[in-house]
């Protein structure tokens, strides 16, 4: 019998102006890259989010130092301590965006059915998720996908980087930061 998944909902408020910075960081395996602690304090980001493999809960810790953290547990962290779920509404005087995030949401290019499905019953419009260390920004269907990457120890060939979120009245961007370089990252 699966075990039961533990869902948590948050809620953060966009600027007075209709803008938003966001973090995203995901498979810090306990081990962040040393520059990523600089790199998203000079991004002065307003959250970050955490998609989880976390590994040692104090990564959480030296986050929430730069930022309020949102985060869900991955395949190698402890059930008890977070939600396997969150649904954070971002919103604003006339905006408001839901997002949905979890560890494992893609197989591939192609977010997972179950996934899509829950998400689409929450009624979010992004996906944010980590589990294989490749950053990856997609669309399927109404559906948009965030992957940001690890920010962990390298496995194989992989790019070390996080994700941004920008979000202005007009617009959502997404983007890449490499840890090596703390320029951002394109695929080759």
């Amino acid at each position: 019998m699966p075990a039961r998944v533990l869902r948590q909902s948050a809620t953060l408020a966009l600027r007075d102006d209709g803008t938003l910075t966001i973090g995203v960081v995901a498979d810090t395996h306990s081990q962040p890259h040393a520059a990523t602690r600089g790199l998203l304090t000079a991004l002065a980001p307003d959250a970050i989010l955490h998609a989880g493999d976390i590994g040692d809960a104090a990564v959480i810790e030296q986050l929430a130092a730069i930022a309020p953290v949102f985060v869900v547990r991955g395949n190698i962290d402890d059930r008890s301590t977070f939600p396997d779920i969150l649904t954070l509404d971002l919103v604003g005087s006339d905006r408001r965006l839901r997002i949905f995030l979890t560890h494992i949401a893609v197989t591939g290019p192609r977010l997972r059915t179950d996934v899509a499905r829950m998400a689409r019953a929450e009624r979010a419009s992004l996906v944010v998720c980590g589990h294989s260390h490749v950053p990856f920004l997609g669309q399927e269907r109404e559906l948009t996908v965030f992957n940001p990457g690890s920010i962990g120890p390298r496995r194989f060939h992989l790019p070390i980087v996080f994700g941004t979120i920008a979000i202005t009245p007009t617009r959502i961007r997404f983007a890449h930061v490499d840890c090596e370089t703390g320029l951002p990252w394109s695929p080759p």
